[in-house]
Parts: structure tokens; sequence; C-alpha cells
């Protein structure tokens, strides 16, 4: 395509935030502006993006790390102008791949990121070495929290392990299931005030995305609810989220 595209993690530090959810319905959202979008599902060991497409899988990361399979080939597409490279499930040894490993699978997806305008990575929540190794591959890191203790907890450890060891100092924020918009403010406030005063981070907040029973629904029949659900309050505020970071994957281009 002659340009890198622009690259993004999606992470947490606790499961069960919809950071999946997300990944996958911002990718769906980016379409609609017909950037080449690919979905890399990260979460080497317990993989759950194709499942949210209802896809039947044949080759996946994988079939790239031990057969040399050509990581194009490996790409599904469940809508026009989106990607969904897959990872496994029920594979312990890919859920702690060593240098060697991830220096060899960072090749093959430099050449299959080519293909493409805008990526996102959905890593697996936490700070494992694959978590920590995407987020220092990409461009971009996006930490999705939601108002648990433990999910606020959880993300500034994944924040500080980052910013403290791998040099990444600039977040997008995303609050997740939230009563309203409010809540979502003050949220982020509480962990941008804690962040702030102990890290060297710049955190923005990109998003705020409310409880919507239409998402469950969306889950349930494996369709993004950004298509099943128009109108839906969490497909608007996803829809928001996407339309803020499209000027940015133009900007990355022209940079180059």
């Amino acid at each position: 395509m002659g340009t890198p595209p622009f690259t993004m993690c999606i992470t947490s530090g606790k499961g069960g935030v919809g950071k999946t959810s997300l990944a996958v319905n911002l990718g769906a959202a980016l379409t609609r502006t017909d950037r080449k979008v690919l979905i890399v599902d990260g979460d080497l060991g317990l993989a759950n993006v194709d499942i949210f497409f209802g896809l039947s899988v044949d080759t996946n990361i994988l079939d790239i790390l031990a057969n040399g399979s050509d990581p194009l080939a490996c790409v599904s597409f469940p809508l026009d102008n989106l990607g969904v490279l897959p990872a496994t499930s029920g594979v312990p040894e890919m859920v702690a791949l060593g240098p060697g490993d991830q220096d060899k699978l960072g090749g093959y997806l430099q050449c299959l990121f080519d293909h493409f305008d805008l990526v996102l990575i959905d890593t697996a929540a936490g700070i494992g070495a694959s978590v920590l190794w995407f987020n220092s591959f990409v461009g971009d890191n996006l930490v999705v929290l939601t108002p648990e203790p433990t999910a606020i907890t959880d993300a500034y450890a994944l924040v500080k392990v980052l910013s403290t060891e791998h040099r990444r100092h600039r977040f997008e924020i995303v609050v997740n299931q939230v009563a309203d918009t409010e809540e979502g403010a003050r949220v982020f406030h509480q962990f941008q005030m804690v962040a702030g005063s102990f890290l060297d981070v710049d955190l923005n907040h990109l998003g705020t995305v409310v409880s919507d029973p239409l998402v469950g629904k969306a889950v349930r029949r494996q369709k993004p609810f950004v298509l099943a659900s128009h109108f839906g309050p969490a497909a608007q505020a996803v829809r928001r989220i996407a339309a803020d970071l499209d000027p940015r994957v133009v900007t990355a281009a022209a940079s180059v």
C-alpha cells in the first residue's frame, strides 16, 4: 500500500471489561469510512475474536509461526474491508512466546499490516509477556476500564509496567459499562488523578461506552452491535470513538 498503517493495541488490566467487544465493534465502525481494517486476535491462548463474528477458522497465528503460512491467507473477512487474523485456544505454549518467536511473529505481522490502513490488536488481559510485547509493537495504546475498583487497579498496574519498563507514555482510555457519560468522566478522572500522580504518562479520555442490553443480544447473535443496533447508546458511542480516531489514520500516513 506504500505507507505504514495506523496500529493500536486494545488492552486491559482485568478481563471481562468488554475489551474484545470494543475491538470488534470499533473495527466494524471504522470500515464505514472505507478504511481497510485488520483485527488481530492477540489473546494467543484464549482466542475469541472469531467467535464474535461467527467465523469458522481453519488457519490462525499458530500456522504462521509453526508452518510459515502466508499471513494474508490466514485472514478471514467477515465484512467488506474488515479482516480478522485469528489466534489459538487451548495451546499453552502460545501464551508465553520467547523473544525469538516474538521477533519471528513481528516480521510476519509487519508484512501483513502493509495490506491495511488500520490495525487493531486485541490483547489478552493482564501484564503477561504477550500483552506487553504487543503493546510495545504498535504505535498507539488504548486501555479499557470499567467502574469496578479491580478494573481500575489492574489498569493502573498495566500502565505502570508499560510506562516504566517499555517507555510507553501516552495512553488512550475508554471507560466501558457505565450508567452514563457522567459516570464515565468520573471514572476517568479518578484514574487520571492516581496515574498522573505517580507515573510519567499522558492520558486521553477517548470515550465512554454506556451499559446497553443490545450489546449482549448482538454478542449472542455473533454480529457487531454497531451493525445490529444503529441507534443504541453503545453503538453511537463506539461510532463517536471511531470518528475521533479516523483523522489520525490519515495523519499517521501523511507523516511518513
